[in-house]
């Protein structure tokens, strides 16, 4: 069975940081795309970020324009696991994070074969 499996969220203040990480087990994901997705109540789905792994590496990176550059998307383990580092977290960053994997690039509207169970990230002053 394909699982993954999502840590690191919490609650923070505005302009702190957290890492999510997300570690994936049942198979490998070498040359397939993880990332991240977001849903915050009442709101619709939003892709945050996404990695390509190949070649023993991270072969490419994509971000939301959303991100600005306070966010940061990486791989490890053989493209296995990947993680979240966000920084300059702001209220409107509040949401249920998801770690999602594909063979398919991963983007806006796109719909991951492969989802974990998503952890809380809150930022409140």
């Amino acid at each position: 069975q394909v699982r993954l499996i999502e840590s690191g969220g919490g609650l923070v203040h505005p302009g702190d940081s957290l890492r999510l990480s997300c570690a994936a087990s049942g198979r490998t994901f070498t040359n397939d795309d993880m990332g991240w997705f977001r849903q915050a109540p009442g709101k619709e789905r939003e892709f945050v970020a996404g990695t390509r792994w190949r070649s023993g590496r991270t072969y490419s990176t994509y971000y939301s324009n959303f991100v600005k550059g306070r966010f940061t998307i990486s791989r490890a383990n053989a493209g296995n696991t990947v993680t979240l580092q966000m920084n300059k977290l702001d209220p409107e960053d509040t949401a249920v994070y998801y770690c999602a994997a594909d063979s398919s690039p991963l983007g806006p509207g796109s719909a991951p074969s492969y989802w974990g169970q998503g952890t809380q990230v809150t930022v409140s002053p």
